[in-house]
């Protein structure tokens, strides 16, 4: 605790003030009874390829939102706000899915995979989801999420160094410190699972054929009594092949080295499949443990921005970690863009908790132990008296929650001392009502409202929610200047796929083969 104190103490207020963020935001298109939408993705939305803000993910049925990098939460919950409302003005018929466990789903089979067109990039796109499919299957990956993005100014991680004493380049310090960041988060990723999840019940149609654990609650829907995120837990999207890597955060070096013999080793069980058939066409895009760097599942990541054809995992190499994405949040039901702005204060606090303590190197036997407390806290985290494991032994869930939330109060006192208000202290404020009341969470509040007024439906809740959000979003008026600004993006993006499959030269077999072979480290060394 005394060494966080030093470390914020040295930011500067501009630093405080300027930390940034964006949002990633999932959800399934819907029809009225709660179906999952067989359509396109709609024309007016503009090409899912090119598309700065509006994109899919692994359906084509599976909407992606994304915002720009903001200064506050206020401004990035608005535009967040004016995606959705463009969005829902061109979506006829349908609604976008309220939760993060998905809707009424047809067989496996029948679910859409995400059309790219017709260039090598978007048929790379696709075979990769393909691969996805068979791996996996297209249930598990119609569940859906929200992705938080964020980052700290360079004059933030320029004070931490000068502080330090910290003579190496200015790169690889912000990288070192994002990669401590990311190893204590993981510490602590049960937290946001206790107070942020949402998906504590699922449709039927969900698990068909699949072995669980769960528990009827109702004709339509199961659940456990306890659990906060299905989502995050052994349900959801998780995957017992990529369980063997057993990733080290301790640094790029040894980040990179694990996902390198991921991507460039075949994988038995996915060799097997093949990635040609003669009959299917393309199964998958490679026989490797991962097809790609996307595929590689996990609550948070480090990021940068890559260019034109460049591999991820080069980019990161090559020019350090420019932001970290926390990928453990369920779209929230309560909120009608799927997040609000208190939940993002907490996770700015979290993050810079997280930033400023010290962070020991993790090691195999901890990352275990991190899975089995995400794993506890997603399937019983509202358990009276859950314990889980930290530092050899074990504690309660809600003394270690209590103890974090205490440690962060300094820091949402800085943050809003240097942007004025008390913002950040009110959402820690939030954080520790929950903690202490479990009634609180808003799993609990899925579930109550599911008992109190649809019968313990969860499509019936979900549907509910969805057609509220959609109504309160359509009736929100859309600045003329917003709404045109998004149609010309919509044409822009339609005339930019366009160019790329013009420009296309090369068969997509040479293409694919070509991008499997690109450089993934710039040569770096690999490992501890």
């Amino acid at each position: 605790m005394a060494h966080l104190q030093d470390r914020l103490a040295v930011l500067p207020s501009a630093a405080l003030r300027g930390l940034a963020r964006g949002v990633e935001k999932e959800s399934l298109r819907v029809t009225a009874s709660g179906a999952l939408a067989m359509t396109p993705h709609p024309r007016e939305l503009g090409a899912a390829l090119t598309h700065p803000h509006i994109t899919t993910d692994f359906s084509e049925a599976q909407i992606e939102l994304i915002t720009g990098v903001h200064p506050d939460a206020e401004t990035c919950v608005r535009e967040l706000a004016e995606i959705h409302q463009y969005v829902y003005r061109h979506l006829a018929d349908e609604m976008l899915w309220s939760s993060s466990m998905p809707c009424r789903l047809p067989p496996d089979d029948d679910i859409p995979i995400g059309q790219y067109g017709a260039s090598n990039v978007g048929k790379l796109k696709t075979v990769y989801r393909m691969g996805l499919a068979r791996r996996y299957g297209r249930r598990m990956q119609t569940i859906s999420g929200v992705h938080y993005n964020f980052s700290l100014p360079e004059s933030a991680m320029t004070a931490l160094q000068r502080e330090a004493l910290d003579e190496r380049s200015a790169v690889t310090f912000q990288t070192d410190a994002y990669f401590g960041l990311i190893r204590n988060f993981r510490r602590h990723s049960w937290l946001p699972l206790y107070l942020f999840g949402a998906s504590p019940a699922v449709c039927r149609s969900f698990v068909d054929g699949r072995p669980h654990r769960l528990l009827p609650l109702s004709a339509d829907t199961l659940y456990l009594p306890h659990a906060t995120s299905l989502r995050m837990g052994p349900l959801g999207y998780q995957s017992d092949a990529q369980r063997s890597l057993a990733v080290s955060y301790n640094s790029l070096g040894s980040y990179a080295g694990s996902l390198h013999h991921a991507l460039t080793e075949p994988y038995p069980q996915y060799d097997a499949i093949g990635v040609i058939d003669a009959t299917d066409g393309y199964r998958q895009l490679a026989t490797t443990l991962l097809q790609i760097e996307n595929e590689f599942y996990g609550t948070i990541r480090p990021k940068r921005r890559i260019r034109r054809g460049e591999r991820p995992l080069h980019a990161l190499t090559e020019r350090g970690v420019e932001y970290v994405e926390v990928r453990s949040l369920d779209v929230d039901p309560f909120a009608a863009v799927g997040i609000d702005t208190v939940t993002m204060r907490f996770l700015d606090v979290l993050l810079l908790h997280c930033l400023l303590s010290d962070s020991p190197p993790d090691t195999p036997d901890e990352i275990a132990i991190i899975a089995q407390n995400q794993y506890r806290v997603a399937e019983r985290g509202r358990e009276p008296g859950l314990r889980l494991h930290r530092n050899g032994s074990d504690v309660a869930l809600a003394d270690w929650g209590r103890e974090l939330i205490d440690e962060c109060r300094p820091i949402a006192d800085a943050v809003d001392q240097a942007r004025g208000g008390r913002v950040y202290r009110d959402a820690l404020s939030v954080a520790d009502r929950v903690m202490q009341q479990a009634d609180a969470a808003p799993s609990a509040r899925v579930l109550q409202e599911m008992h109190a007024l649809y019968d313990d439906s969860y499509i019936e809740f979900a549907i509910a929610k969805s057609r509220e959000h959609r109504d309160e979003l359509f009736t929100r008026p859309l600045p003329v200047d917003v709404d045109t600004r998004f149609r010309a993006l919509a044409e822009e993006s339609l005339a930019r796929q366009r160019s790329i499959e013009e420009s296309d030269r090369l068969p997509f077999e040479e293409y694919r083969q070509q991008y499997l072979a690109r450089d993934l480290t710039s040569g770096m060394r690999l490992g501890p």
